[in-house]
């Protein structure tokens, strides 16, 4: 393909099933993202509600449902309850009191983050993290494992700490998002009475490590050559189909199964009803597979497992499920009541069992919507289109989107101009109803990926209320919501008094959704030294392809890189890009778009003089030669050394200097170059500070 080109040419505690008994839940009250996080007070220390309460902005709570499995679960929750009451009441009131005052505030990066980064910014150990996640969130964590904001919100205030955010916002964004409120009432209905919903189909992610097979399982299923399309055979954004059973539907959503895409992943099960866990019988349960096992237990969904490549000589899908058993994943076959089946996507060996086990669960689960209302859906994807403009891939969760609704969806809003399948893009539709995945034609904008699509009265009220939320986005980047969000954050990664060195990149991609993704993996990405830190500072992360704006921006930070993925350029930014000497480098494979970063990353965390690398001596002893000065008596230890070459001499990962070469003697010759093996005695413009051990290295132009 076209990976790295550069230049201006274009180019990843079990649940019960449910609704059927199976699982029990703890509920953990964490604020909404959209609205700030904050601190919860002691049940006996919080406020009424005065009148007008309600009408006033504040953080909206959302419920982290977490399985705990069903064996004994109701000793198991008596015994944390009765232990969490036992800890309050031998508590002293004064020294609570006194410690609450002292309570370090942590402000949480947005997204995911680890077991392991978390330990570091609550200045925690790991081990601590882990077991409180286990003991009173009924989670099972490794130190690698990416938490997702409501978890971390309770490890924090698991550990007397405070979330900071909402109350460190100003007054003018109090003011916006009182208004958001206002705008937003009426927008959302009320829950459906019950004799106004009807059966609808059910939702299903694929899920599980990366090459496992679950783009071919669609594949199968949908009888059509998915995964040849894609880039590597790996799947680069979330698609969502609709496919026929029995005469009835089913709707499948594809994630990426690699690492780089473990945001997408996540917000696949936060849309689903139920995980299809795929896991290859040769190759067993991976990392990605327990993290997808977490993404099912956070959203609350049950599992059905697909252990696939059965047709394979070396399959053992007996293994598979007893490895699944440290994950308190139980399938029928050990006693549990997690569903499973024994399949060739490849063969399209069984899959009639695993449809049937689908429809199964999903009438355990009786799934049902009112279709006769103002619709509401998920954005799964976004992108830009020739000849259509933005076009985002929506899940409808309730009621009916039709062509000419006006709508709002994050930031953004618009009128549907089309409604097109998601199987064929040529096929129009007049209305998309529950669980019916459909592409949208109409933004103003372009939607994030979990974004949520409502249909609006008018398009005033739509429009009013995507400006506000753009407002809300600003003010949040300006304010010391986001200030201090990001400095607290960074004195804790960028390691202390370091200095701090930034490489700028902007992205562009195929669709938002990648863009983002792409986006969280650079920004996480860190190279550090003795000396120095190095980070990722992403200028632009958008769809569509490298504009000359794209380029403009560029050009205003020296060094940045643009980053294509899966897009090309515009005739004009290619030749302005040449002009102005902007590097652009086109990808499809995420991974390779990773390594190069790396790969100038530590260029900017050990810059290296012009020239290229031919050599390097290690100072032995260093001699002061009257009126010369100190000379590092030396001996070539790889390549040879040039009078008047460049050079930089380190000590250790550190370096002193960059210079050049004034004089090189052999025994008491001048001579032009020393070769490998050979001793000398070295001396370099504007440095005498030698010690026994520093080693300069040689760079020829």
């Amino acid at each position: 393909g076209n990976n790295g080109r550069s230049g201006g040419g274009p180019g990843g505690r079990r649940p019960g099933p449910g609704g059927g008994g199976g699982t029990d839940a703890v509920t953990i009250d964490a604020p909404s993202r959209e609205t700030g996080r904050r601190a919860r007070p002691p049940a006996n220390k919080r406020k009424a509600p005065d009148a007008g309460e309600e009408n006033r902005a504040g953080p909206r709570r959302t419920s982290l449902r977490i399985g705990t499995g069903r064996k004994g679960r109701g000793a198991e929750l008596s015994r944390r309850r009765g232990s969490l009451r036992k800890r309050d009441r031998s508590a002293d009131k004064e020294a609570k009191a006194m410690a609450a005052a002292e309570r370090k505030t942590v402000f949480l990066p947005e997204g995911p983050i680890s077991v392991s980064d978390l330990a570091e910014l609550i200045d925690e150990k790991p081990v601590a993290i882990i077991k409180l996640l286990m003991t009173d969130l009924g989670v099972m964590a490794s130190m690698t494992q990416s938490l997702d904001p409501s978890t971390c919100i309770a490890v924090v205030e698991g550990f007397g700490k405070i979330v900071g955010g909402a109350d460190d916002m100003d007054e003018e964004l109090m003011e916006l998002m009182a208004e958001e409120s206002a705008l937003s009432t009426g927008l959302v209905e009320e829950d459906d009475d019950d004799e106004d919903l009807e059966p609808r189909a059910p939702v299903v992610t694929i899920m599980g490590h990366v090459d496992h097979g679950k783009t071919s399982l669609l594949d199968a299923i949908r009888k059509t050559d998915v995964t040849a399309g894609e880039a590597g055979g790996i799947t680069q954004h979330i698609a969502a189909y609709q496919v026929g059973h029995n005469g009835k539907k089913i709707t499948f959503i594809d994630t990426p199964g690699h690492a780089a895409f473990t945001d997408m992943r996540e917000r696949g099960a936060n849309v689903t009803d139920m995980v299809i866990l795929v896991v290859a019988a040769d190759d067993g349960v991976k990392q990605q597979t327990a993290d997808s096992i977490m993404c099912a237990r956070q959203a609350g969904v049950p599992l059905i497992v697909a252990i696939n490549k059965c047709d394979k000589e070396t399959a053992d899908p007996l293994k598979v499920m007893t490895d699944l058993t440290a994950y308190d994943v139980l399938t029928e076959e050990f006693g549990g009541d997690v569903l499973s089946s024994q399949i060739s996507a490849k063969e399209g060996t069984n899959l009639d069992d695993l449809m049937d086990k689908i429809m199964l669960q999903a009438e355990i689960q009786d799934l049902k919507a009112n279709p006769d209302r103002d619709a509401e859906g998920i954005v799964i994807e976004a992108n830009v289109e020739k000849g259509l403009g933005t076009v985002a891939t929506t899940l409808i969760k309730k009621g009916t989107i039709r062509v000419g609704d006006v709508f709002v969806a994050g930031a953004t809003y618009g009128r549907v101009k089309a409604l097109l399948s998601t199987t064929d893009s040529k096929t129009r539709l007049n209305e998309a109803g529950p669980s019916m995945p459909v592409q949208v034609v109409g933004f103003e904008g372009i939607p994030s990926a979990g974004d949520i699509l409502a249909v609006a009265q008018d398009e005033q009220t739509a429009r009013a209320l995507a400006e506000n939320r753009q407002r809300i986005a600003r003010e949040r980047e300006s304010s010391f919501y986001q200030d201090g969000l990001m400095s607290s954050v960074n004195m804790v990664f960028s390691g202390g008094n370091k200095e701090k060195r930034e490489m700028c990149v902007l992205v562009k991609a195929d669709v938002q959704g990648s863009a983002e993704a792409l986006t969280r993996a650079l920004r996480e990405l860190k190279l550090e030294n003795d000396e120095a830190v190095v980070t990722v500072k992403v200028l632009v992360s958008e769809a569509g392809e490298v504009s000359k704006s794209d380029v403009a921006i560029a050009g205003v930070t020296p060094g940045t890189t643009i980053i294509a993925f899966n897009v090309p350029a515009s005739f004009a930014a290619m030749e302005d890009a040449r002009n102005g000497g902007i590097n652009i480098e086109y990808y499809n494979i995420v991974y390779d778009a990773i390594e190069s970063v790396e790969s100038r990353m530590q260029e900017v965390l050990s810059p290296t003089p012009e020239g290229e690398y031919v050599g390097s001596a290690t100072v032995q002893e260093v001699f002061n030669i009257g009126g010369t000065g100190n000379i590092a008596g030396s001996r070539c230890t790889d390549g040879y050394l040039k009078k008047g070459s460049n050079v930089r001499v380190m000590r250790g990962d550190k370096i002193l200097i960059e210079t050049r070469v004034k004089s090189l003697r052999s025994f008491k010759a001048e001579v032009d170059s020393i070769e490998e093996g050979n001793e000398c005695g070295i001396g370099l413009i504007d440095f005498e500070s030698y010690e026994p051990g520093d080693v300069i290295e040689c760079y020829v132009e």
